[in-house]
This record gives structure tokens, C-alpha cells and sequence, in this order.
């Protein structure tokens, strides 16, 4: 667990030192900004941010793989996961390490939004639950995707590739188990909708914190982080 931490600690940092952490996090603040002007306070209008969590549901589409896609990648590429793997770190403890800089980066990457919500209640009196499980819910989110683009990383030394492979298999998974999941209609579409991921954010954009929706996005995270290890 110390060898896991300690990547960690290293791998966040080095989201700080390069251009891309930052390019990254200003991009996902200008965009949400710029929805939660335009939508969110209104007039008249129940106080919610819930235009802000389902655009930065599909932000996080972008964010994700652009944060996973160096995680192993580079690595590799630059030649320095050679003494990554001869270290007294075990393969897991790199994973796990890898996994979790790059969710201490996501959770350091919505951070400021929180200036959102001091906001909404200093002009309204707006209800803590769907707020609190609407940021539950972008965890999660970015959990299965930093997960799915860990494994990304960890199969090619090409970053682009690592980030197009990240893309396509969430865009997959998102229209297989909605688009997929109703074309086959019953009982077909039962499996599919276990695994969907919209079916599982609506209830936290309703403010309902359902254990085993978090459940389902721990144990695919650390199943892609597993695989990863292996």
C-alpha cells in the first residue's frame, strides 16, 4: 500500500507539472462555466445544478481519457516502465497507484465547482441532496472511465490511441445498454440494463444515493484495474 501511494502522490504531481493537466482542468471549467451561466440560474426556476452535472457527465467523455491516456502510455513510450516494473512495487501496486493519482487529479479537476454551489446559495435556498448526489455520481462516472482508460494506457505507447480506445469503448458501452438494450426489448434487455450507465446516473440526478448503483462503479473500476495489474 505505501508503493501504491507513493505512485500516486508522484503521479499527481506530475499532472501539475505538465501542460496537459492544466489545459485539461481550464478547458472543463470554461465549458461547465459557461453551461451554468447560461442554464442554471434562472429566474423563477426550481435552484439545482442539474444542467452542470449532466453536461459534466459528458464533458467527463473527453476529461477521462485525456486525463488516463499518459498513465502507462507514456511510460512505456519514454522507456521508464522498466524501472517502473524492476522496483519493489508489485504489478498491482502500480496499477492501483496509476488509478488513484489520476482520480486525485479528477477530484482536484471539479474542485472549483464547488464555487457553484456557493453561488446557487447565496441567490436561493437550493436542496443539498441532488447536489451532493449529483457530485457522487461524476465520482463514480470518472472512476469507470479512468478505469476503462488505465487498461487503455497499459495495451499501447500511444497516447492518442490510448485516449480514441478510451472514447469509443464508453460511447459503446453507453449505446449498447440504452439503444441496444430497447431494440432487444424483454427479457433480452435486462442484462443490458444492469450494465447501464445512464440508468444508474439518473437516480443520482434525482438526488437518490442508491448503494448498489455505487457498488456497481467501484467494482467495474476495480475490476479494469485488476485487469490492468494482470
Amino acid at each position: 500500500m505505501s508503493a501504491a501511494l507513493a505512485i500516486a502522490a508522484r503521479e499527481l504531481a506530475s499532472f501539475f507539472r505538465s501542460p496537459i493537466g492544466w489545459v485539461v482542468m481550464a478547458l472543463y471549467l470554461l465549458l461547465s462555466g459557461i453551461w451554468v451561466s447560461i442554464d442554471t440560474i434562472r429566474p423563477g426556476e426550481p435552484a439545482s445544478l442539474r444542467i452542470f452535472f449532466a453536461t459534466s457527465q459528458w464533458l467527463l467523455l473527453i476529461v477521462a481519457p485525456a486525463i488516463s491516456m499518459r498513465l502507462l502510455a507514456e511510460e512505456t513510450r519514454s522507456g521508464t516502465i522498466e524501472p517502473l516494473m524492476t522496483s519493489p512495487a508489485s504489478d498491482w501496486a502500480i496499477a492501483l497507484g496509476k488509478f488513484a493519482g489520476a482520480l486525485a487529479f479528477l477530484v482536484a479537476l471539479i474542485a472549483p465547482t464547488l464555487v457553484y454551489v456557493l453561488i446557487l446559495a447565496l441567490i436561493s435556498d437550493p436542496d443539498p441532496g441532488p447536489i451532493l448526489a449529483g457530485y457522487l455520481g461524476l465520482i463514480c462516472l470518472g472512476m469507470l472511465y479512468l478505469g476503462v482508460g488505465l487498461l487503455a494506457s497499459a495495451l499501447t505507447r500511444n497516447q492518442i490511441v490510448a485516449f480514441l480506445a478510451t472514447l469509443f469503448f464508453v460511447l459503446l458501452l453507453w449505446f449498447a445498454t440504452t439503444q441496444g438494450a430497447a431494440a432487444l426489448g424483454p427479457p433480452w434487455d435486462a442484462p443490458l440494463y444492469a450494465l447501464s450507465v445512464s440508468v444508474r446516473l439518473a437516480d443520482f440526478a434525482k438526488g437518490v444515493i442508491n448503494t448498489e448503483h455505487v457498488v456497481f462503479f467501484l467494482a467495474a473500476s476495480a475490476w479494469f484495474v485488476a485487469l490492468t495489474a494482470i
